[in-house]
């Protein structure tokens, strides 16, 4: 199996967390093992401790500028967070006044653990405020006139010095201002996580009450933070016990944590040979990056303006690419990028985007990139080389076109031979190329892929000869008429593409309009009813039908829509016993959306699982009585439980027990032990090149999968393992095919992310 390439990796993802400094590592190693004492013990190396842990505090308060402000050493920014909103609002609410409406206010771009936390504490205290989120601009800049609006009759107020996503900092002296002349009682927590490091604080010269930090992301260990309490600021303990923290916080510090932050933190305030890069180098650093990653992607779109965010941070789109498709990109190179937060990394698109306001597409698509104060000008350098190595092998793909300012590291492309399935969301565009004739079809072109696909053509010096769409109702978009004026300017075709000068070809004993593709034929079969204008598209050989294009007439584990003005139910019966005689049982039908990453299906397998077509299929349903059940569904589909449906066919159709799980090691075993195991490395060409080494494993991207699985119906009893970075993709297709009778398919559990 594939081993990663030596390839040493570029981290770029510090505002999730930091590696720990190793000056950091060795002074929490030596509080370990030397310092190892109570601070509340009153003997020698209790005392020793003890010293340790007010050195700290003093450098945290020099250096955040506390003045008689109180600071307390917590487990981390949530606790931070729970410990100021919980004393806020027990203050606040014995200032209530019966009848009065009341809210809490924060920053609509606010990191999670806010709101959550506000919610919260305003149950368990049972205080009837309302929550309200501040909006933001273009720029993620809090609404100056929303707070005049709500602050007065806020209990507290919760902000972010430096966003998380974003990097957007918000200046503090202004707010301050806009806060107080609003309402000069209100309780103000500034979440001040990022800012650490980054930018310059001055505590005790502001009204800020609360302000939580967190060591592990400036180059500590997880597990140790510190809250600011502005001196006479209303708190409550939100851990009691034994008394430590001078009866603030209880609980045995942890002192090797401490030991880290206090290393860190003299590196902060020393002037020079400091580990730490100061903000003008910062900000050379950040350009740098940005303009490799503009020579790499000259599409890309910054999400986060540079005037308006810490140097240590870009957030950027890439048109026509998802946020996981980079994601794996950077990955197999080896550099550790995040999809918007770190802590709602399985959330699709971005809260903190969708609240400035920017489009969904870079919101879904958005990649951040952070480092830390203490990068270097070679670790910069490093990251742009891998940078430019990844885009490179994005050509290898023809997902991008080669750039001759990058060079021509990787030249070799994957030729693309037979069907392609590209997706946008639960959408499907299907293309088929055939490498002899350079021809291509395009089925059901999405808008957000014509680059995509104009890029592929480019690349693969391909000639479309036709460009269709199966359907089209009032909520369909098509992508097709820009491809097909580009490429088709010629052709007389109607209005979902299908050429006119077809030729007429009897097959199944019905009379087809035909085309042909290099040795195929893609045979157009009118299969009105979930609209009047929808066709499906055979692509057969020798009278053997491989594919069918059905658009949404047959979906995995259901039927397209009928309560369209332009659908009927009736209709789609007909259309039904059509494909019914003109399929085979194993033709892969190929949907035009498939929500639950099901890739393909069959007549079998859908008549196995869905009652409704399996009546309709066998005929023994009638036509009224199909109607009638039909519209029951579309009520359903139509007041969104649709998903639910056909998520329980998928469910209940899937035995993931049947699916085997390997492990690295137990891998290596069933390949050593010569039983035909074959392994199947599903990630797209572009990954497979940059991490592929010399081994027996087989190339079948994700995008390639449908074509597979025609390829080796035979072969359902072969046992194929298949793999990915993670294991995500590998147990999503690994379920798709043993859906589909692969009786031994498996995978690999954790990828190769858990397998060296």
């Amino acid at each position: 199996m594939p081993n990663h390439n030596e390839l040493t990796q570029v981290y770029l993802d510090a505002n999730a967390t930091t590696p720990v400094l190793p000056q950091a590592a060795d002074a929490a190693l030596s509080a370990m093992q030397t310092l190892f004492g109570n601070p509340s013990s009153s003997h020698i190396t209790g005392l020793q401790a003890k010293h340790l842990m007010e050195q700290t505090r003093a450098r945290a308060k020099t250096l955040l500028g506390t003045g008689e402000g109180k600071l307390i050493f917590t487990s981390g920014a949530t606790e931070g967070i729970q410990t100021s909103i919980l004393s806020a609002l027990i203050a606040a609410k014995e200032l209530i006044q019966q009848g009065k409406t009341y809210s809490v206010l924060y920053g609509s771009t606010e990191h999670k653990a806010v709101p959550e936390s506000l919610k919260h504490w305003l149950k368990v205290l049972n205080i009837p405020a309302q929550v309200l989120a501040i909006p933001v601009n273009e720029f993620g800049i809090l609404d100056d006139e929303f707070i005049r609006q709500h602050a007065p009759d806020a209990l507290m107020i919760c902000t972010m010095a430096v966003n998380n996503e974003t990097g957007v900092y918000q200046n503090l002296n202004h707010l301050e201002k806009t806060i107080r002349d609003a309402n000069p009682r209100i309780f103000w927590m500034v979440d001040c996580v990022q800012a650490l490091g980054k930018t310059s604080l001055d505590l005790q010269h502001t009204s800020i009450d609360y302000a939580p930090f967190s060591g592990h992301k400036l180059y500590a260990p997880k597990g140790i933070g510190f809250v600011y309490i502005r001196n006479n600021a209303p708190f409550t303990p939100f851990i009691a016990g034994g008394g430590q923290e001078a009866g603030l916080r209880s609980g045995t510090e942890n002192l090797p944590g401490m030991a880290a932050l206090n290393v860190i933190f003299e590196m902060l305030l020393r002037t020079e040979d400091s580990a730490f890069s100061d903000t003008q180098t910062l900000h050379s650093f950040r350009q740098q990056i940005a303009d490799t990653l503009t020579d790499c992607f000259p599409r890309i779109i910054f999400n986060n303006s540079f005037e308006h965010s810490v140097p240590t941070t870009i957030n950027f789109a890439v048109p026509s690419f998802s946020s996981k498709e980079i994601m794996d990109l950077f990955d197999a190179a080896n550099i550790r990028v995040s999809s918007g937060s770190a802590c709602s990394s399985k959330v699709t698109g971005s809260f903190v985007l969708d609240a400035m306001g920017l489009p969904t597409w870079q919101s879904e698509s958005a990649i951040r990139m952070s480092f830390g104060p203490a990068m270097t000008q070679a670790d910069v350098d490093t990251a742009c080389a891998r940078i430019k190595t990844a885009s490179l092998a994005l050509t290898h793909s023809c997902m991008v076109l080669d750039n001759s300012k990058i060079g021509a590291d990787i030249n070799d492309k994957a030729q693309l031979e037979g069907l392609l399935q590209l997706r946008s969301g639960a959408s499907c565009t299907w293309v088929y190329a055939d490498t002899s004739t350079k021809q291509a079809l395009i089925i059901d072109p999405l808008p957000e892929l014509q680059h995509r696909l104009d890029t592929l053509l480019q690349c693969q010096q391909l000639t479309p000869i036709a460009i269709i769409d199966t359907h089209g109702h009032a909520d369909h978009v098509s992508g097709r008429e820009v491809l097909a004026n580009r490429y088709l300017a010629d052709q007389d075709s109607d209005m979902l593409g299908w050429p006119h000068n077809s030729k007429t070809v009897s097959y199944a004993g019905t009379e087809c309009e035909a085309i042909n593709v290099g040795e195929l034929q893609l045979l157009k079969v009118p299969t009105p009813g979930h609209t009047s204008d929808s066709i499906s598209l055979v692509l057969c050989s020798a009278q053997q039908a491989k594919y069918a294009f059905c658009g949404d007439t047959i979906l995995m584990g259901s039927l397209g829509r009928t309560n369209f003005e332009s659908s009927s139910s009736a209709a789609l019966l007909s259309s039904l016993k059509l494909l019914n005689n003109t399929l085979a049982e194993d033709t892969l039908i190929c949907a035009s959306h498939d929500y639950n990453n099901e890739f393909t299906t069959t007549l079998a397998a859908e008549s196995k699982r869905n009652s409704l077509l399996n009546s309709a299929l066998l005929d023994l349903i009638s036509e009224a009585d199909f109607i009638k059940r039909k519209a029951e569904l579309d009520s359903h589909l139509n007041d969104q439980v649709g998903s639910e449906i056909m998520c329980g066919a998928y469910v209940g159709s899937c035995n993931k027990s049947a699916i085997r799980e390997y492990d690295a090691s137990s891998l290596a075993d069933a390949i050593a032990s010569n039983t035909g195991v074959k392994v199947i490395d599903i990630r797209e060409p572009h990954e497979y090149a940059l991490t592929h080494s010399q081994d027996s494993s087989q190339n079948v991207p994700l995008t390639r999968l449908v074509q597979f699985i025609q390829e080796h119906q035979h072969q359902k009893d072969q046992p194929w393992v298949l793999v990915c970075r993670s294991g995500s993709r590998s147990m999503v297709a690994a379920q798709a095919m043993h859906r589909l009778g692969f009786a031994k398919i498996s995978h690999l559990k954790g990828g190769y992310a858990l397998s060296h």
